[in-house]
This record gives structure tokens, sequence and C-alpha cells, in this order.
């Protein structure tokens, strides 16, 4: 109390003093007045968001089947040649918000979340978690300062993103028109800019929190096309689903998670869904049930600085392919293992994470420029883009895991027994926990099919390529995992 008064006094002698300078007369009375209009008026605008956003905000209740697996926010599972690798992130990510009280086996045969209107026809933009499995969905609307219940009908819904559309049932005779909330932008979105959120934490409807955007394009292991908003607007269980408003009351974000440690609450760190890329799937929803996304058809890894160092870059910008898949369209366009891609469709690639955004972005049967490095030097190539299916994987990241290399023969046998093509290249039966190999990520069961570019038929071929290795350098394998092909650079001590 005291710092705040001197706080205050100090401004109060500040301004009289600035006044003086200008020859003004002030009465100590309006001098009071003048200080106490300098305060913060930003809790007017929250008041004002609040009365004016809160009706078009959305209780949403769900019921499922006793057997319907009701996943609230899964944590993705790895696909067909995926890495299946053990990942601290993997836990990392666990620990966030799944939108249940408690973290039995046992899924509940209710749900519960939050949505907001976005249009008068009653069209709602929620989480896929929060009504995925749902047999019935009940919304709760509030209507000139009653809540009235509407059931509600799903219209379209993208696992990817974790978007959903749903619609409200009218009944005969009701032709109002739904009280909706504006959609936003969040591509200029800054840190450190006040948001609200307002959603149905642990029940409590219309709960309105307020926070400011702490961080942007955040990945936290959802899937391939991450790119979250961090704030520390309080977020908790029932949240999900709900929007998050700028201070000119439009939607720039769908709240979807939290990291809540041990508590299963808030701990100031909530992720939502930018706008942006729910509006950029809004038409689909609509028209489709489901999202049209361009394929090219490769599996690609990220460059680590002694990946670089092995093929020659520069810097460790652009997207490493470790799989091209056969008689897709980056094979038929002549995208090949070992390939960099640093430019799609005119847009640049700096990281592995963009590029899957960038595709999924393409139409199908739209034909784009491709700009990869290959063997250090600069190529485009022309690339035919597909429709992507649900059974196709759009790319595969190479963990740094868990070397002391031991290696055998494959035998036509182990080949069979193992489920390999052929038994061309030499399997790792051990690795040393803490040595380069194990380091670099290279694992038991791995086939390794080439080292420094050069093929590794047999064992004869990897002791004869292993004596040319020096202390000091790196050496680049390609290594045959689980029906993909990734490359490892590992570091000789």
């Amino acid at each position: 109390m005291f710092r705040s008064f001197a706080h205050r006094a100090r401004l109060t002698a500040l301004v009289f003093m600035f006044l003086l300078t200008l020859g003004w007369v002030v009465s100590p009375k309006s001098l009071f007045a003048l200080s106490s209009r300098t305060q913060p008026l930003a809790s007017n605008i929250f008041v004002e968001i609040a009365k004016k956003q809160n009706p078009a905000v959305v209780n949403v209740s769900t019921k499922a089947k006793a057997e319907a697996v009701h996943k609230n926010f899964p944590v993705p599972r790895p696909g067909p040649g995926q890495d299946r690798s053990p990942d601290p992130f993997r836990d990392f990510y666990d620990r966030f918000f799944k939108e249940r009280p408690n973290q039995q086996q046992q899924q509940p045969k209710r749900g519960m979340g939050s949505g907001f209107v976005i249009d008068k026809e009653g069209h709602i933009l929620t989480n896929y978690h929060v009504i995925e499995g749902a047999e019935e969905i009940v919304v709760l609307l509030d209507a000139n300062g009653s809540e009235k219940e509407y059931t509600a009908t799903l219209v379209g819904s993208d696992p990817k993103t974790d978007i959903a559309l749903i619609k409200i049932n009218r009944e005969a005779g009701d032709e109002r028109e739904f009280p909706f909330l504006k959609l936003g932008s969040s591509e200029n979105l800054e840190v450190g800019e006040w948001v609200v959120a307002i959603g149905n934490p642990f029940g409590l409807s219309h709960t309105v929190t307020v926070g400011v955007v702490s961080a942007l394009g955040r990945s936290i292991g959802a899937g391939p096309y991450d790119e979250f908003i961090q704030t520390d607007a309080s977020i908790n269980p029932g949240n999900s689903g709900g929007p998050l408003i700028n201070i000119e009351g439009d939607v720039i974000g769908i709240n979807t998670a939290i990291m809540s440690g041990n508590t299963g609450g808030n701990v100031g760190i909530g992720f939502a869904i930018p706008i942006n890329i729910a509006k950029g799937i809004l038409k689909d929803l609509k028209e489709r049930g489901t999202v049209t996304r361009g394929w090219l058809g490769v599996m690609i890894q990220k460059i680590t600085p002694e990946l670089a160092k092995s093929f020659g870059l520069n810097q460790s910008e652009g997207a490493l392919v470790g799989d091209v898949i056969p008689d897709g369209p980056a094979f038929k366009g002549g995208v090949k293992r070992g390939d960099v891609i640093t430019r799609f469709n005119d847009q640049p690639v700096k990281d592995m994470e963009d590029l899957p955004k960038i595709v999924a972005a393409t139409r199908p049967n739209s034909v784009v420029d491709v700009e990869v490095i290959r063997d250090g030097n600069k190529k485009t190539l022309r690339v035919s883009i597909e429709l992507l299916k649900d059974v196709q994987q759009p790319t595969v990241v190479a963990k740094a895991d868990p070397l002391g290399l031991q290696a055998q023969d494959i035998t036509d046998e182990l080949a069979k027994n193992l489920q390999l093509e052929s038994s061309n290249g030499v399997l790792v039966s051990d690795v040393t926990a803490g040595d380069a190999a194990a380091e670099a990520g290279i694992r038991r069961g791995d086939v390794i099919s080439e080292m420094n570019r050069s093929a590794v038929k047999n064992m004869a071929d990897y002791h004869s390529l292993l004596t040319s290795v020096k202390k000091g350098t790196s050496v680049l394998f390609l290594i045959k995992r689980g029906g993909s092909t990734i490359y490892i650079a590992v570091k000789v001590e």
C-alpha cells in the first residue's frame, strides 16, 4: 500500500511540475482527479469484452457409448514408418491437460468443454477432442440472461488440428439470430499482447480470465501442424474449445491445452490454436465435413549441426529428405533421398516443421516449384501435389536418443524373421549407452545401409569403411528403421 501511495505521489508531483512549466494554475482537487485518471483503463476494456462476448460462448457437453474412447486431446501415436524411440518430449506432452478430471483408464460416458458461435445461423467452433466419439452433443447458450439448452449436430471435424465445427439444431418456429463472435487474425500477434479467455472450467459457465500472449509458434508434439499460441490466461478443465480474444473483442485463438504438471490444474502455461488455422479449414469443414490437404510423399527429418556438417551445408535450415515414397508426387518429380528442401511453392522452408504445414495448405493437383540442395548444388524441381489421405504419413521426425556399436550380417533367415525386404546391410545388434552412436540416436534393430554415402551390403563393407574413419570427424549413416530410412550423423570422439 505504501509503495502504491509513494508511486502516486511521485506521479502527481511530476504532473504538477509539468503544468507549472506551462503556466497553468490548478486546484489540489482537480490535480487529484487528474492523478486518478492516469491509472490503467484496461479493466474497463475487459469489462466490455465480458459483456459483449459472453453470450456467444457456449457450454458443450457430450454423451458417448461406454466403449467409445473419448481421448480428449490425444497424444499422437507414431504411424507406419515413424520413429518409436523413447521421447523425452512425449513425457513432457503427457503432462498436458487432456480435459479429464482424473486419469483413470475407464473413460467417462460424458464429456464437457466449451465452444463459441461464429455466425447468426448457429455454427460453433470447438475442439475435436471435446466432441470425439459423441453420440449426442448438447450446447448451453445464454439467451437474454437465461440459459437455454439446444442439441447440436457435427458438421465437420479435423483431428490433425483438433478442430471441430458443430451447428445448433433449431426448434420448430425458432428463427432467432444467434449472437456470434468475430474471427480476427492471428497473423500479426505479438508477444505481450493482452488476451481474454472465456469458457466453462470445471463446469463454471462463462468464466472470464485475462493474460498475455506468452509465446508464438509453439510445437507441443500434438501433430505435424503444431503452431500454438502460448498464454498465461488461466485455462482449466472445461475451457477446451473456448475462444481466446484480443482487446478489440476478436477471436484470435481456440483454447486447447495447458501444461499442468502433476496438479491437473492451471500453472500459467496454456495453449491455443491460432484462429487463422481454423479459418483456413472452415470452408472445407462446412462443405465437405473433412479437410482437403496436399501430399508431397517424403519422409523428412530435422537438420542437426552434425548433419549439416556431413552434408556440407553452411547452415541447418531446411528439411532433410530421409526417404521418398515410391510413386508418390516427390518421387515422380525427381526428389531424392538426401536432398534438403529449402523452398516450396515460393515459400521458404527454414525448419523441418515448416514443410508439412506449407504442403498441407497446397491444393491437390497443383504443380509447384520445389527448391532442393543436392550434393551442394541448388536445383529446382516441378512437383504435382496429390491429395493427402489418412493412411499417408507426411513426415517422420528423427529423434536424438540414446553409440559403441555392435553389428552383424543379415542372413536370409534373419531377414525373414525381422520382415526385412532383403539381406543387404548390417544389423545393429547392440549399442553402448553413453557412447557416440547411442548419443546420436542409433539403436538396436537398426539396419545400416550406407556410411558416408557409400553402400554397406555386409560386415566386410562396414569394417572397410570403418577403418577410414578419423577421430574428431563425423560419420553419416543411412539407417533403415521400421519401414523408413533416416540419416544419422555420429561424431567420432
